[in-house]
C-alpha cells in the first residue's frame, strides 16, 4: 500500500483530465456507500482494462473518459489482498475527508497506487 507516494506524471494528467468528467458521479457514489453505515472508506479503482474488483460504476468511453471506474471500500480491498489486513489502520489514518476528496486506486500494468484527488468546487 503506497498512500503517500506522488502519482507519476504519466498518470497525473490523464487521471486529472478524466476525473473532471466523472467527479460528480463518484462523489454521489461515495455518499451512497458511506450512507450504508459501515463503509466509511469508499475507494474507486481506476483502470484502462476491466477489473474483477469492486462494482463497475463508469465504463471506459461512457462519458468520453479513458478509464474504467469501479466502486469499492476498504473491506473489499482487504478481501482481494490489495490492502493487507494489518495495514487497515494505517490506511484509515491517511484516508482524507470523503466529502472533499476522492480516493482512487490507480491500477495499470506496472503501477498501482492510491491517490486522493479533491472534488472540483462548484
Amino acid at each position: 500500500m503506497h498512500n503517500e507516494l506522488p502519482l507519476h506524471g504519466k498518470y497525473l494528467g490523464a487521471i486529472s483530465a478524466d476525473f473532471v468528467k466523472v467527479a460528480e458521479k463518484l462523489k454521489e457514489a461515495s455518499y451512497v456507500i458511506r450512507k450504508q453505515g459501515r463503509y466509511n472508506h469508499p475507494v474507486f479503482l481506476v483502470s484502462k482494462v476491466p477489473l474483477s474488483v469492486g462494482a463497475l460504476l463508469i465504463e471506459k468511453q461512457e462519458t468520453d473518459n479513458e478509464w474504467h471506474y469501479y466502486a469499492a471500500y476498504l473491506d473489499v480491498l482487504i478481501q482481494y489482498g490489495l490492502v493487507a489486513k494489518e495495514k487497515a489502520a494505517a490506511f484509515q489514518e491517511v484516508y482524507k475527508d470523503p466529502d472533499a476528496f476522492c480516493c482512487l486506486l490507480v491500477v495499470d500494468t506496472n503501477f498501482t497506487n492510491f491517490v486522493h484527488i479533491p472534488y472540483p468546487e462548484g
